[in-house]
């Protein structure tokens, strides 16, 4: 039987693959060895960035394997037991101090948004990306904090709109709602995604840790718990050797070359 994740690295990049094409569910062995695999990515230094994606080029994930949630529930001691877990995994993954980009193709939907959500950027495929919510459509509601998330990032009217009506929207359509950052012509999507995780994780880490606290947190604080925090962040990066390279690079008028021990 196929592992249901798979990890490839690019040099500081790290991929997590969905290993169910061509719809990429979002089966329990996927989520217990992505709930598996967190703590061991952030604590591992020599990966900057995370790029998430399905397997092969068709969908990114039709979301939950519904087949699965009496085993779920059982395995998990109830069905709120079940959704709970994917609630902690999607909350890790949008806490963690390395960022993380989900690419978006084909059906995104349920927990196939829900994920990408808690990622800090997202890629869409310029054609055939069918993105929503569509629990409406089984008599419920987003369960993996989809209704929060979505409205925070493209506001009421249009959150309401997508989840109320079951909308799938398009990438270009979801890039002018501010749901996705990029979109890119299909062929382009994925090397994009890892071109975009190669910058990221060329930043300083102590300073990305920083910018990723203050900002995912910033609206479920005060502005001057937000401006603590982020004073904070501005303390951990002094006295690190990329503050200091970074300060150098600045004086000798050149590119700062972080995590190089050269």
């Amino acid at each position: 039987m196929s592992e249901a994740l798979l990890i490839e690295r690019d040099g500081r990049v790290a991929t997590i693959i969905n290993n169910d094409a061509p719809r990429n569910r979002m089966t329990l062995e996927f989520i217990d060895q992505l709930e598996a695999a967190l703590p061991e990515i952030e604590n591992d230094d020599s990966i900057g960035a995370v790029v998430i994606r399905g397997a092969g080029e068709e969908h990114f994930s039709v979301g939950m394997n519904l087949k699965q949630f009496g085993e779920g529930a059982k395995a998990k001691g109830s069905i709120f037991g079940m959704l709970d877990q994917r609630l902690r995994v999607i909350r890790k993954i949008e806490l963690s101090t390395k960022p993380w980009i989900a690419t978006m193709y084909g059906y995104c939907l349920g927990g196939g948004l829900e994920l990408p959500l808690g990622c800090h950027f997202r890629l869409a495929a310029e054609d055939g990306a069918k993105i929503g919510l569509p629990e409406m459509d089984l008599g419920t509601v987003p369960a993996w904090g989809g209704s929060a998330r979505l409205t925070r990032a493209v506001g009421r009217s249009a959150a309401l709109d997508m989840i109320l009506r079951g909308k799938m929207i398009s990438g270009p359509e979801a890039y002018r709602i501010g749901l996705v950052q990029e979109v890119w012509p299909n062929d382009q999507l994925q090397a994009k995604a890892q071109e975009l995780g190669h910058e990221l994780s060329k930043q300083p880490t102590a300073a990305v840790a920083g910018v990723l606290d203050t900002v995912v947190r910033a609206g479920e604080l005060s502005l001057e718990e937000a401006i603590a925090a982020e004073r904070a962040a501005v303390e951990a990066t002094f006295g690190t050797k990329d503050q200091a390279e970074g300060m150098r690079a600045f004086l000798e008028k050149r590119e700062p070359r972080f995590h190089d021990d050269a």
